[in-house]
């Protein structure tokens, strides 16, 4: 009988352990909760400009602290949270297996309220598929797509909003890191086909960057790297090679992470003999409590080294990321390159880190606006020789930019 009792009261006791552990738990996450929801009222540049209500947010929020069971659910709880702003520069700065992914090898427009595919990503895929520009996306992993587009896991924001929707189709089309990815399209006059985006190879690029020189015009590629300081030694030592081509062409179409402005800067230092303003920044200041101010400076970019005085080409697309938006904006706004391409990533602002009390992962909130020096905001900026993507058979931007090249040099 005290046998019976004793482990009667192990039980009981290793019972109310867990209880509290798990309701330990769920305080912190609701401090967590509540502290970012005061940075992102505080310090998130561009919440005036979205849509969101953020008494929504807390209630919702606050609703689902209960269930979260696992340390994976905690990552997703303030994941999706994120995700209400529908701004691709908002994230986690870890994910799970179940997390959704930051991008897929193509990109949707919402055009008459269906998602067309408008954009293939074919300079970083081997075998990218043919014939989908243009092409209705109908459904992923059998589901209708505006019936995945409302199951979404957001609630704070109007999905009816066109910007919001085809934020949200491109987010389920990048899919979760543990579901396939296989879509239903059609295009216009043919049938139904089904294709599997995870059967897209995307490049694995060994170096920091790739160059060569065909037909006397340079061709410097960069792989991804505008966030590894090492890249403007690297970047020095092939433009060096080039100093005698007629010709640059730097290739941002694979810049999908985004950098930093000290790796930018010291790339565009080789192509000026002065000092020049190449981006504009504005933010609000706020000490206190206190009245709000409104603070604006230009960056500038100082000469380094040779300067290379033939013309340059920037090439940019979909996959051109943050730092690479940057780079390809300062190009022209220190008027040493022509831009050409799609539009960019429009990842939106200067990114600031913060810290969450009770979790060992942080987040990214934008804390400034950042601008082309002619004043269009560096996330509405549309390349000034736009190039559309209408086939995958051709490179029609790589193509244009070597027009250009031989043009300026009549």
């Amino acid at each position: 009988m005290k046998r019976l009792l004793s482990a009667f009261l192990i039980g009981v006791s290793c019972s109310c352990l867990v209880s509290q552990e798990k309701f330990s738990d769920q305080i912190k996450v609701k401090e967590d909760l509540s502290e970012i929801l005061r940075n992102i009222s505080q310090n998130y540049i561009y919440l005036e400009d979205k849509s969101v209500d953020l008494d929504c947010i807390k209630a919702h929020y606050e609703k689902q602290i209960p269930f979260i069971k696992t340390e994976e659910q905690t990552v997703l709880f303030f994941e999706y949270l994120l995700d209400e702003f529908y701004d691709s520069h908002l994230i986690l700065n870890t994910n799970r297996r179940s997390s959704y992914r930051l991008y897929s090898p193509i990109y949707v427009t919402i055009k008459e309220q269906k998602p067309i595919i408008s954009n293939v990503w074919i300079s970083q895929t081997e075998n990218p598929y043919q014939n989908v520009v243009g092409a209705e996306v109908l459904k992923i992993n059998g589901i209708d797509i505006n019936r995945a587009m409302e199951d979404f896991p957001t609630h704070c924001h109007n999905k009816n909003s066109l910007a919001v929707r085809e934020w949200i189709v491109n987010k389920i089309l990048a899919g979760r890191y543990n579901k396939p990815r296989v879509i239903t399209i059609k295009m216009p006059g043919n049938k139904p086909v089904e294709i599997d985006l995870d059967k897209i190879t995307i490049k694995a690029e060994k170096g920091l960057l790739t160059s060569s020189i065909e037909n006397e015009i340079g061709i410097i590629r960069i792989n991804n790297s505008l966030g590894n300081n090492n890249l403007i030694s690297t970047f020095d030592k092939a433009l060096d090679k080039m100093m005698d081509t007629k010709g640059l062409i730097i290739d941002l179409r694979n810049t999908v992470d985004g950098g930093n402005s000290y790796v930018a800067r010291g790339i565009m230092g080789r192509f000026i003999s002065e000092t020049k303003p190449y981006q504009k920044h504005w933010t609000i200041e706020q000490f206190d409590e206190k009245t709000s101010v409104e603070r604006t400076w230009l960056e500038y970019v100082s000469p380094r080294k040779q300067q290379y005085k033939q013309p340059v080409v920037i090439l940019v697309g979909r996959w051109t990321g943050s730092m690479g938006e940057g780079l390809a904006i300062g190009f022209e706004g220190i008027e040493r390159a022509q831009i050409v391409g799609t539009e960019m990533e429009r990842l939106a602002g200067e990114m600031t880190g913060f810290t969450f009390k009770n979790q060992p992962f942080g987040y990214r909130l934008s804390t400034a606006k950042l601008y082309h020096i002619n004043g269009t905001p560096r996330e509405e900026y549309i390349p000034t020789n736009y190039v559309e993507q209408a086939t995958t058979d051709e490179d029609l931007v790589l193509i244009k930019g070597i027009e250009m090249i031989s043009e300026m040099q009549q």
